[in-house]
């Protein structure tokens, strides 16, 4: 088995046996990485507390047939510890990480960009300097257009006009009057200035967003995530217990 090294943040964990764990792992260099942590779950583990989930973590691994064997770890930034101490920071962070890991698909498959944006955001929500549905939507756009599938925010869609009305999923973003499909939601223009300043990272302007347009942003962010994904993400039925009003059901529809 070849030795190799990495950064990673961890993305979940998993039993396996009677004190192994199943560590999936989002690097900087190799990708997505699932690797076995021997013996974790012993109360005398040297590292088992340091591979728990929005762990910023270098470790060392030998390579293995299906899984590879994680043998040192060394924690970078533990950004769980302020995490999991609020609520809210703790579910979005948990739509982050699952997030994180539906867009990277294939195992040990560079994704430095999705690597980075993931550091970021988990850094952004431990500091706790911005609202964490703020640091989410963020998270989510960008990934999305480290995906390729940035929603037109700015000009139609489909046909490129600056005159715009709606907001279509199926179109991929903001569509004009001509080009506005059935059922298209009628976001304020506020929502979609807000959209822009999460993509473009202008907290200035999302800082002093109303809340009202915020909500009316994770409806629509959320909704275009999960259908680009082609699957719900599960942690954000968690996170719009705290956000009642923050699903795209809400949004005003003609």
């Amino acid at each position: 088995m070849s030795l190799y090294r990495d950064e990673g943040v961890v993305l979940r964990t998993q039993k396996l046996g009677e004190a192994d764990r199943i560590i999936t792992i989002l690097t900087r260099r190799t990708g997505k990485v699932r690797g076995v942590a021997k013996g974790v779950r012993r109360t005398k583990s040297r590292f088992g507390a340091r591979l728990e989930p929005f762990s910023h973590v270098d470790l060392q691994l030998h390579s293995g047939r299906s899984l590879d064997v994680i043998t040192q770890v060394e924690t970078l930034h533990p950004y769980g510890e302020a995490i999991v101490a609020d609520y809210a920071r703790y579910t979005a962070g948990t739509a982050m990480l699952e997030t994180a890991d539906r867009l990277t698909v294939g195992e040990k498959e560079p994704a430095l960009r999705q690597f980075l944006l993931l550091v970021g955001g988990l850094r952004t929500l431990a500091e706790g300097g911005h609202e964490a549905r703020l640091v989410l939507d963020a998270f989510f756009l960008r990934s999305l257009a480290v995906a390729g599938y940035a929603p037109a925010l700015s000009e139609c869609a489909r046909c490129g006009a600056e005159a715009v009305r709606a907001f279509a999923i199926v179109a991929g973003g903001v569509v004009c009057g001509a080009c506005r499909p059935a059922g298209a939601a009628v976001p304020a223009a506020e929502t979609i200035a807000l959209m822009i300043a999460l993509l473009r990272g202008d907290w200035a302007a999302a800082d002093a967003s109303e809340a009202r347009h915020r909500t009316e942003c994770s409806g629509l962010v959320a909704a275009y995530l999960q259908w680009h994904l082609e699957h719900g993400i599960r942690s954000l039925r968690h996170v719009e217990r705290e956000w009642p009003q923050a699903t795209a059901s809400e949004v005003r529809i003609i």
